[in-house]
């Protein structure tokens, strides 16, 4: 990695040699020489063609902020993109705006670090200003000595000209940027942060466009995963192989992964967030895969699929898994307009409180471990919740009042997950011991339109012939 050994600037911006930059600069930089802070600035090329129209997003970023302008009007609303995050020393984490800043925006992968969106009430409603840094005139020290901004260090930065026809917002220098101490701003105030959240509970035309790409290159992923299983089981820390082939998917068809890939081999699948994925593949076992494409737009899919090693299932393992496949199609049917969210969670459950019962697992009935208040015992398998919203987080709409969300009406146009379990800890004594360390979870991505649920990821593989079948193809 190349280190930014440069010189340093003063407060005006104007280069200065090592000799002249302030004490704490000088332990790593360099001089450069006169020769090539005279030529420097010369010998440049004219910059790249300017867009001429809005990008897709711009007129739906619009109409967001419509509604939000009309939420609060007569409040100034301030929304950070944010700022780079360091990982250690000089080094920085891969910049990823604000959701609600790139929501309201329209920005996606390209937004820049900083940049900040600001609401200006008037009398009918709000003028909108996106504050950004400018790009760097060649003929500044910026150009080439900041590495945290500098085009030769980082790459060219768009005009704000260009920014402001590319996302049809008016823009100016982030300098000019005020704060005031009556402003609403996100995160800092509870109001907006989660009217922003619940802005986002229903998705455009756009919004269920990039869920679309999305699945579909989180699709492509799975296919890498299955048919490199070869190498990912000779590989001593195969989980890790599963991660990697998912992220080169996420990394040439997207912007990157939109969370940690659990890549969960044998008894780590019964670990809901296991992300060090640093064991082995064993046959045998079942590998419980959890992953999802974030796309450039910053949109992403959220998709588990548990797959037989050796490539066909136990008949112990066919039982979980075909059980928590009858909660996944149960918990679907019930999903439609006018129900709560959280029937999508009840009807899951009831299946797998029902098995469980059938089981011998639970020291009551399924009735008795249903109970709202005395129950629960089922739980013990299945911890987590049925469903989340899903979009450009991938638990989205986080900061939604719970009567918007958990106990909210499903309307058309939502996306959501439905993502039943069943997790046996190698360790836990209340199953028979060839239940212990077997882990099964079926997650897909789900729209409800008017008339019903569509299941967006319905194409990768999910019974259990079906699973064993895309491995067979896989093999020969």
């Amino acid at each position: 990695m190349t280190t930014s050994e440069t010189t340093g600037t003063d407060t005006t911006g104007t280069a200065t040699t090592a000799s002249e930059a302030p004490a704490e600069n000088t332990n790593r930089r360099q001089p450069f020489p006169r020769g090539f802070l005279d030529t420097i600035s010369q010998g440049w090329a004219p910059r790249a063609d300017a867009p001429t129209a809005p990008r897709q997003a711009a007129p739906f970023a619009a109409a967001r902020r419509e509604r939000l302008s009309h939420e609060f009007r007569g409040r100034r609303l301030v929304i950070p993109a944010g700022s780079l995050k360091q990982r250690s020393n000089d080094t920085d984490y891969p910049f990823r705006a604000h959701s609600a800043f790139s929501h309201l925006t329209g920005w996606g992968s390209d937004a820049v670090p900083d940049s900040v969106l600001v609401f200006e009430p008037t009398a009918a409603g709000h003028d909108v200003t996106l504050y950004l840094r400018d790009r760097a005139d060649r003929t500044t020290a910026e150009f080439y000595a900041d590495a945290s901004v500098g085009e030769f260090w980082i790459g060219p930065r768009p005009a704000l000209d260009d920014v402001a026809v590319d996302l049809g917002i008016a823009t100016a220098h982030l300098a000019d940027v005020e704060l005031r101490a009556d402003d609403l701003v996100l995160e800092a105030d509870p109001d907006l942060t989660r009217a922003v959240s619940e802005l986002r509970l229903t998705k455009d035309e756009y919004e269920v466009e990039q869920m679309r790409l999305a699945v579909a290159a989180t699709a492509r992923g799975f296919d890498d995963i299955v048919a490199d299983l070869p190498r990912i089981i000779a590989t001593p820390r195969g989980e890790r192989v599963v991660e990697g082939l998912f992220h080169l998917r996420a990394r040439t068809d997207g912007n990157g992964e939109g969370y940690d890939t659990i890549a969960a081999s044998g008894p780590h699948a019964c670990y809901l967030h296991w992300t060090r994925n640093d064991g082995p593949v064993v046959p045998g076992d079942l590998i419980l895969i959890d992953a999802g494409v974030e796309i450039d737009s910053l949109y992403t899919a959220d998709i588990t699929r548990t797959l037989p090693v050796s490539g066909r299932f136990t008949e112990i393992q066919r039982r979980i898994y075909e059980t928590v496949r009858e909660a996944a199609d149960t918990a679907f049917a019930a999903a439609r307009p006018g129900v709560t969210f959280r029937s999508i969670h009840e009807a899951a459950m009831a299946v797998i409180a029902a098995r469980v019962a059938e089981w011998g697992l639970l020291p009551v009935t399924a009735d008795e471990a249903l109970d709202a208040d005395n129950g629960g015992q089922h739980r013990r398998y299945m911890v987590h919740g049925t469903s989340h919203h899903l979009g450009i987080d991938v638990h989205d709409c986080a900061q939604a009042r719970r009567e918007m969300y958990y106990d909210g009406i499903l309307e058309p146009g939502m996306v959501f997950t439905i993502e039943p379990g069943l997790y046996f800890q190698i360790d836990d004594l209340t199953v028979p011991e060839e239940y212990r360390g077997i882990g099964v979870r079926i997650e897909d991505d789900i729209l409800m339109t008017e008339s019903g649920p569509v299941n967006l990821s319905a194409d990768i593989p999910r019974t259990a012939d079906e699973v064993e079948a895309w491995i067979a193809r896989s093999a020969s």
